[in-house]
């Protein structure tokens, strides 16, 4: 049950994180075009959002790895 959770939460971090940096790219891409504001916001935002998705990774795969640890010694 804890372990689900943790992976839940891990996939629901990745998700946010990649919704964030696609909408960070449309901003930049918009304020490329002359259309948008600042380009700088999103180039930040860009970088911590990449940084989530990077945290939450290692997150679910060091759960993936305690988990299978805990299977091989119940067998």
């Amino acid at each position: 049950m804890v372990g689900s959770v943790g992976m839940n939460s891990s996939l629901a971090g990745i998700q946010r994180g990649m919704e964030g940096l696609n909408r960070n790219a449309a901003e930049i891409a918009q304020a490329s075009t002359g259309e948008g504001g600042d380009v700088l916001q999103p180039l930040v935002e860009s970088k911590v959002n990449k940084l989530q998705v990077e945290v939450n990774t290692k997150m679910l795969k060091t759960q993936d790895e305690v988990l299978g640890t805990l299977f091989d010694e119940k067998a």
